[in-house]
């Protein structure tokens, strides 16, 4: 198996932009450590704060922002980072070349039960000339990622990654601490049975989606005249993962349950990273309406719809929203 540097200078990453992907993947191995010892490292449970979104805290979430909040300004590879549990950008080193969206940890609710959770992070190149206090750098589409990924913290610590030359996956060897490629150019089949939503949101999403999802339920006796499984890990990374490892579909869609909030997923660091991930293993991404990766942002904390997966299905979904 080989390891990830190599991989990556391969794919034409450059040494500076591999160095800043490593900084971020040892806090990642610290944070696997923690989520890993569970009760044994005291970091189980919530605080008592909450967050810019209006969450709750949880103890690891915490954890885990000031792990990658101090070891990538520390490293002087970012010139600003924008992380979901900061009210606002921190800068960093003025003369970096790199700006780092990230998730901390994805899927926090889970961390209680011992189920999956995760780190998401999306890597742009800082505009020449900006201003490392300047949030303003952080408002760019997608497309302008040099790289994305995310480290699922599971049974095995994984890494799903790509730097615009397809989506590789790699396991974390614990015994020597490095990431061994062992998926080499993920490709999402186009077709799949398999859908990932919270059902329980149902009442409250647009006519189109209600639509086709009561269709997928229909199974064979329905429009569709096939059967279909429902998958649902409620934190992003899992679901995704299975997406990127075997196909399907997940969405997390747009809902009137609280008009103030009808998305639920984050542009900048939840739904653009995965969004690369998924198109360089050939997928699709959009929020219904548009390409995710081709929205121009205007917030850092902005929320999207997002309907993701395998070619056919997230195409045929979208057909009831046209």
């Amino acid at each position: 198996m080989r390891r990830l540097p190599p991989v990556l200078l391969e794919d034409g990453c450059s040494r500076e932009l591999l160095s800043l992907i490593r900084t971020i993947l040892a806090a990642c191995k610290e944070i696997s450590f923690r989520v890993g010892q569970g009760a044994l490292s005291g970091v189980l449970g919530s605080t008592l704060d909450e967050n810019i979104q209006g969450e709750t805290q949880k103890k690891l979430d915490v954890l885990s922002n000031q792990l990658l909040k101090d070891i990538l300004l520390e490293t002087g590879y970012v010139k600003a980072i924008a992380s979901e549990e900061e009210d606002y950008t921190v800068a960093g080193n003025p003369d970096a070349k790199f700006i780092v969206a990230f998730d901390p940890l994805d899927g926090s609710s889970n961390i209680d039960i011992n189920s999956l959770v995760g780190t998401i992070f999306s890597i742009m190149e800082a505009p020449e000339g900006s201003d490392a206090n300047d949030p303003s750098i952080f408002m760019q589409p997608g497309d302008k990622q040099v790289a994305a990924g995310y480290v699922l913290y599971g049974p095995s610590t994984m890494l799903a990654l790509t730097v615009g030359k397809g989506t590789r996956i790699f396991t974390l060897d614990k015994t020597h601490g490095s990431f061994l490629l062992t998926h080499d150019f993920a490709q999402i089949p186009a077709k799949t049975n398999e859908f990932a939503l919270n059902m329980s949101n149902q009442r409250h999403w647009q006519p189109a989606m209600q639509n086709y999802v009561a269709d997928l339920l229909a199974g064979e006796d329905g429009p569709r005249k096939e059967n279909f499984n429902m998958r649902w890990i409620a934190a992003m990374v899992g679901d995704v993962h299975r997406v990127l490892t075997r196909g399907g579909f997940f969405s997390y869609p747009a809902d009137t349950k609280d008009p103030k909030k009808p998305y639920k997923l984050r542009l900048l660091y939840e739904a653009n990273p995965m969004a690369m991930l998924i198109e360089q293993a050939g997928g699709i991404a959009s929020t219904g309406n548009e390409r995710i990766m081709s929205i121009q942002p205007d917030a850092i904390h902005q929320r999207v719809a997002v309907i993701l997966g395998s070619k056919d299905e997230v195409e045929t979904c979208l057909s009831y929203h046209n």
